[in-house]
């Protein structure tokens, strides 16, 4: 049994706290480091912390907390399912979507991993029917598009890997239905999707664990209605990803009903049936099926107890070290590579829902910070916008890069001598470089200070297998660092205050400050 304890209370923190250690990153930087601090990671991946603020002796204290904190063992109890989410007193259990990491989980009076298999395989068959045309829309016709209704982790995660595979499934000859995603409960957002949607061909995933969510459940009505004017029976156009017990599960509103449980939160769900089913119909279960595969192969890269062949504990490691001895506040995601430009949204919910919390898991008050804020834009347009702060603001912010060495579309021009592809990869190489080590000027407007420390994440492309290393590379180190704070990365309970009072506004159940607010905005 493992033993669950503040973070202050550990030796090994204790001994980081009395010797932090200083890294001077201008004078440490060379060819040789940047070839050692390397760790591989799944499908083909590397993980390279040369720029980070940490030495031998920083990585060996590193390496005694992980070990006194038992997270390699904890990350066991999880993916072996005991109940790791105290919050809900609820299993967790995403990894199991994309392999078995230890042994047979049964909950529910069924085994776990079967279960995930089998909505997969019940995806994929409804999938290839939609594109075989053997399922058709009322006038005989196939689909061309699906349009997937939710918010949150049933949003931005699914949305993030589509729109980083599109490119690539239209250049593989695997793009087989344009997805759009409708979200936000603001109208606008349902309108604008469905002006710009031909309705008669498309197939409308509605996504609710329980089937109660209030901003996913009005936007069905707002796509109902579409479809009732345009001549349409909504019940030929609708599928539901739901839990088998709540009231979407046996509707006859829905063509078909694919299941998740409660052990997988929104935010840990592209690679359910909440992603296999958008994911599926996009661009094909195989290509899903190489997406869980280099997930899978990241999974069990985090057994490793060496955190110097286990990638994601050392990016977990590093954060707590930037976090709580260091004092930063923020974390910056920069991927340079436009398709993953709704990644950093999603890894925003993931680290923020996940570890945004002030008390531990057994909901006593922790007198040390936990997650840091979460941001970040595709380069080079984030360049262009906030790297101003990052460069010679007053915050040093810790920065993520994640950068590929050939794009998706395998084709380039030569411009000036050189490609786009390589002047956006010697973009990503000098800023890494800039930030590290600075420039000194006179002019003390010119003049970079340096020492501010960034990690990248290196591969050949991003095809479905690297995007599922990286999707669980970020969702370890997620877990990892709520292990290291003892708080429940599994619950969020933050979300629900809002919701409540929103109900009473709309109820006019309202008084005080609630009231004008409510008076102000017409409601």
């Amino acid at each position: 049994m493992v033993t669950w304890k503040n973070l202050d209370t550990l030796t090994s923190y204790q001994e980081l706290v009395e010797n932090p250690g200083k890294v001077n990153l201008a004078e440490v930087m060379c060819a040789e480091r940047v070839r050692e601090y390397s760790i591989p990671m799944g499908a083909g991946l590397v993980y390279n912390y040369a720029a980070k603020s940490v030495d031998e002796e920083i990585i060996g204290r590193l390496k005694a907390l992980a070990k006194e904190a038992e997270l390699v063992e904890k990350y066991a109890e999880l993916y072996n399912g005991e109940v790791v989410n105290t919050g809900e007193k609820r299993l967790v259990l995403h990894q199991l979507t994309r392999g078995q990491l230890g042994s047979v989980v049964t909950a529910d009076g069924v085994d776990k991993r079967a279960f995930y298999v089998e909505q997969k395989d019940r995806i994929a068959e409804f999938a290839k029917k939609v594109h075989s045309g053997e399922i058709v829309n009322e006038a005989g016709e196939k689909f061309t598009t699906v349009v997937q209704i939710g918010i949150g982790g049933s949003d931005l995660g699914p949305r993030a890997m589509y729109l980083a595979l599109e490119n690539w499934a239209k250049k593989n000859g695997t793009f087989q239905m344009e997805a759009k995603f409708i979200s936000n409960v603001d109208p606008d957002d349902a309108a604008a999707v469905l002006n710009s949607t031909d309705v008669a061909h498309s197939i409308f995933v509605l996504v609710s664990k329980s089937g109660t969510t209030l901003e996913t459940l009005t936007n069905e009505s707002f796509v109902k209605d579409a479809l009732t004017k345009a001549g349409l029976d909504a019940s030929r156009h609708m599928i539901a990803v739901t839990s088998e017990t709540s009231p979407l599960a046996k509707s006859s509103d829905y063509l078909a009903a694919f299941f998740m449980d409660d052990y997988i939160g929104g935010r840990f769900s592209s690679t359910s049936a909440v992603g296999g089913a958008v994911l599926s119909l996009a661009f094909g279960p195989e290509v899903f099926d190489r997406f869980l595969k280099g997930a899978a192969e990241e999974d069990a890269l985090a057994k490793n107890p060496d955190a110097e062949k286990n990638p994601a504990l050392m990016d977990a490691l590093i954060g707590v070290y930037e976090r709580n001895i260091l004092g930063y506040p923020a974390t910056a995601v920069l991927p340079y590579s436009q398709a993953l430009s709704r990644f950093p949204a999603h890894l925003q919910q993931l680290d923020m829902e996940s570890n945004g919390k002030s008390v531990n898991r057994f909901g006593e008050p922790v007198s040390y910070v936990t997650g840091p804020v979460i941001f970040g834009e595709p380069g080079t347009n984030g360049q262009h916008s906030f790297y101003q702060l990052l460069h010679q603001g007053t915050d040093i912010v810790p920065l993520q890069f994640i950068g590929f060495r050939n794009s998706q579309i395998g084709t380039d021009v030569d411009i000036q001598g050189s490609t786009s592809q390589q002047k956006l990869c010697a973009n990503v190489a000098a800023q890494i470089v800039a930030f590290a080590c600075g420039k000194s000027d006179d002019n003390k407007n010119k003049n970079f200070e340096g020492g501010r420390p960034s990690s990248i994440i290196i591969g050949d492309m991003l095809t479905p297998e690297s995007l599922g290393a990286l999707l669980a590379h970020f969702e370890n180190k997620v877990m990892f660092q709520g292990f290291v704070w003892n708080i429940n990365s599994f619950d969020q309970e933050g979300v629900q205050l809002g919701k409540v009072l929103a109900k009473k506004v709309l109820a006019h159940e309202t008084d005080g400050a609630l009231k004008v607010y409510s008076d102000l905005l017409n409601i």
